[in-house]
């Protein structure tokens, strides 16, 4: 990834204008969220804080916007699968009834799970006139809309976290561990660290982190000076051989979720290591946050601001709490309803969903990269007394150049 800046100009304008258009539809109340403030933005018939009855849901098969958007879903997969595909829908549609004027109509399909569902389901909303499908949720099946939605030469914005799926034309709106482990490494450098270790678990998750610490340390001028994967939950092996390190290392990045907090940090403890501990979003749980042995760590996640705002707003709708990835649903639909409003018939070309200014949505900054993955403008947190507190804003403009 390359290099995000810390908080410092406005946004361009460029992009003032692309968000400046989408308040013309109401969406303003993203910014405000956000905290953001745009110039000239006063007057413009944004949302307010306090907002007025929300707007008829369109029919989900019928679209009543000019714009008809596929939303493709594991809607009747089982487990977490399903409950965050209900989620997702929920913030699609609580995305629409909050954009007064909305452009967007949404066609809904449930893709089973499965490649051939979605296979179905990307065919049925291209049928019905989708000049963007929104989705899927699972590597597989976003590979199969993929592929049907090149053949009509039809952009995606899925929610997978594979990386391996994304590609031109086929764009992930995920929160990606590599955007995280870069900006927790470019910190805890700029705070003088230069020299880390890392105990990743051996799973999917934990290659794609420990390929990201790599890239990361060797462009910050880091040094790697260990990496440890262990099998949870057999973490002690690999703990003593990072105590071995002595004083080699002066920081150890410790990937770990709510699971394995318990098993690595009762280790670390155990083997006297003390040292800086990074962290990437899996910290951001208060499971872990309560740990004692992460007291004092750093790890990088999306502001919080933004998504606090946007869960009041969907528990007074729905009665429930949205799952965390609910909002990448929401900022989907903001993006193109925004993207529509601003550039008709040519939002959807590679040129504009790539704009390397990106766009501010309720977790903060963003853009997507040529080759389908994106960047997120995070912070940084620091863990004290069980709970998480910047100390590296979230950048509100990319680095020129990056």
């Amino acid at each position: 990834m390359s290099r995000v800046n810390e908080p410092g100009p406005a946004p361009s304008p460029l992009r003032r204008q692309l968000l400046i258009g989408s308040a013309l539809s109401g969406t303003s109340m993203l910014l405000a969220a956000c905290g953001t403030t745009i110039p000239g933005l006063g007057g413009l018939g944004g949302r307010s804080e306090s907002p007025a009855a929300p707007m008829p849901l369109p029919d989900a098969q019928a679209p009543g916007g000019k714009l008809r958007v596929g939303l493709i879903l594991p809607l009747s997969a089982g487990g977490n699968v399903g409950a965050a595909a209900q989620s997702l829908k929920n913030a699609a549609e609580l995305a629409v009834s909050e954009f007064n004027g909305s452009e967007v109509g949404l066609i809904v399909k449930d893709d089973r799970g499965s490649p051939d569902g979605a296979a179905q389901a990307a065919q049925e909303v291209l049928a019905d006139g989708a000049q963007i499908i929104l989705g899927p949720l699972l590597a597989p099946t976003v590979q199969a809309v993929g592929q049907v939605a090149k053949q009509a030469n039809r952009p995606v914005i899925a929610f997978s976290t594979d990386a391996s799926v994304a590609t031109r034309g086929v764009y992930l709106l995920s929160f990606m561990p590599e955007t995280e482990v870069d900006r927790v490494v470019e910190f805890a450098a700029s705070r003088g660290k230069r020299s880390i270790a890392a105990l990743i678990p051996d799973s999917a998750y934990g290659n794609v982190v420990a390929g990201a610490f790599q890239e990361a340390a060797s462009r910050r001028g880091v040094r790697v000076a260990l990496i440890e994967r262990y099998a949870a939950p057999t973490v002690d092996a690999g703990v003593k051989r990072i105590a071995q390190l002595g004083g080699q290392a002066d920081a150890l990045l410790l990937p770990v979720n709510a699971e394995g907090i318990n098993a690595a940090t009762a280790a670390l403890s155990a083997n006297k290591i003390r040292m800086q501990l990074l962290g990437t979003a899996a910290w951001d749980d208060p499971r872990v946050l309560q740990n004692p042995g992460v007291q004092g760590g750093w790890f990088a996640a999306p502001d919080k601001a933004g998504y606090a705002n946007f869960a009041g707003r969907y528990r007074a709708k729905f009665g429930m709490e949205p799952v965390r990835v609910a909002t990448l649903a929401y900022d989907a639909v903001f993006l193109v309803n925004a993207l529509y409003v601003k550039y008709g018939a040519q939002a959807f070309s590679d040129q504009v969903l790539t704009n390397s200014e990106g766009i501010i949505g309720t977790d903060g900054l963003f853009r997507f990269r040529m080759d389908g993955t994106n960047q997120r403008g995070l912070a940084v947190f620091q863990v004290n007394n069980g709970a998480a507190t910047v100390v590296s804003a979230a950048p509100r403009a990319f680095a020129p150049g990056s």
